[in-house]
């Protein structure tokens, strides 16, 4: 009887390994949660076109949005862990289980693979406004009754911006939410509220002479390389103030792991290609790579950081 269990285990192993080594050959799915368009939409193109070079086989982009990214996700962790569908994440994807109350799936139902790159955020005011830089409109905001700060709904990269802000530094942002961040920006635009953060690929077009916005600071740990005359949150004395509209890619748990070592390889390659680089960069969106290990070691730390401004500020979902 043992010798019969054992020689189905090696069965098994042998089953997995030969399905590594012939991986991929036939195409592959990335599960975009968003609609196209966005910093996750585009980051994702850029990986798919890349990566689909490296590894020889085509890599179609499915975009599947709706409940905050929650649709795409749960059709992802329900796919077979045959390393052909992968969900290309965004920072929902760890917030959500931490804000709903109900989500339809669990963290552990998905494995981090590799970082794509992020869009820093960029936080902006009316071109009217009078405040030059953040250190001047979070001053501001401490007198009467604060200001207006417009959200792309609860858990939104903009809403962690304003509790980072509250918590970590005194101001009095009053998170407002909107459907969407372009919805958000019309507001800021048209004076209904004071302030936003929203992504470089958005703000950017905007911010350029006779725009409609003025930017205050960038809320990543560098400059952008499409604006490195923008100064970041924490030259201005906010060094907590760190968030980022990301993208990595997860897969539903299962998938072998020489599978992931090979997609984790090929999207780091693609970020490496001057073509697919130089283009990102021109958008605002900073193309950043990696390995498992380093993408992983990320995620954890960014579960730990925003699941304490979670608690703090007592996020809860809209």
């Amino acid at each position: 009887m043992k010798t019969i269990y054992l020689l189905l285990l090696s069965m098994v192993f042998s089953g997995s390994n030969v399905m590594a080594q012939a991986w991929p050959n036939k195409p592959i799915k990335f599960i975009v949660p968003f609609a196209a368009g966005g910093a996750n939409d585009l980051l994702a193109r850029a990986a798919a076109e890349g990566a689909s070079k490296h590894l020889g086989q085509v890599v179609v982009i499915e975009n599947k949005p709706g409940a905050g990214g929650s649709l795409g996700t749960v059709l992802v962790t329900k796919s077979a862990p045959d390393g052909y569908t992968f969900l290309i994440s965004a920072a929902g994807v760890i917030s959500n289980t931490m804000i709903k109350k109900s989500v339809p799936y669990k963290d552990s139902d998905l494995v981090p693979v590799v970082m794509i790159g992020l869009a820093p955020s960029i936080i902006v005011t009316s071109a009217q406004s009078k405040y030059k830089n953040l250190k001047e409109f979070v001053e501001a905001s401490k007198v009467g009754d604060g200001f207006h700060f417009a959200t792309a709904g609860t858990g939104s990269t903009p809403h962690f911006v304003a509790e980072m802000l509250n918590m970590r530094y005194g101001s009095k942002l009053i998170p407002v939410p909107y459907k969407s961040g372009s919805e958000s920006s019309t507001a800021v635009m048209g004076g209904q509220v004071e302030a936003t953060s929203e992504a470089s690929i958005v703000s950017l077009p905007h911010i350029q002479p006779g725009g409609k916005f003025k930017p205050l600071a960038t809320t990543w740990i560098k400059r952008m390389s499409a604006a490195p005359d923008l100064p970041t949150a924490a030259e201005q004395g906010f060094p907590e103030l760190q968030i980022a509209h990301w993208a990595g890619v997860h897969a539903p748990v299962g998938v072998p792991l020489e599978v992931l070592d090979k997609m984790a390889a090929a999207v780091d390659a693609a970020m490496k290609m001057p073509a697919i680089s130089d283009r990102l960069k021109s958008m605002g969106i900073e193309p950043i790579g990696g390995t498992r290990a380093s993408f992983n070691e990320f995620v954890n730390a960014e579960r730990a950081r925003l699941g304490a401004i979670v608690k703090a500020s007592n996020m809860k979902e809209d």
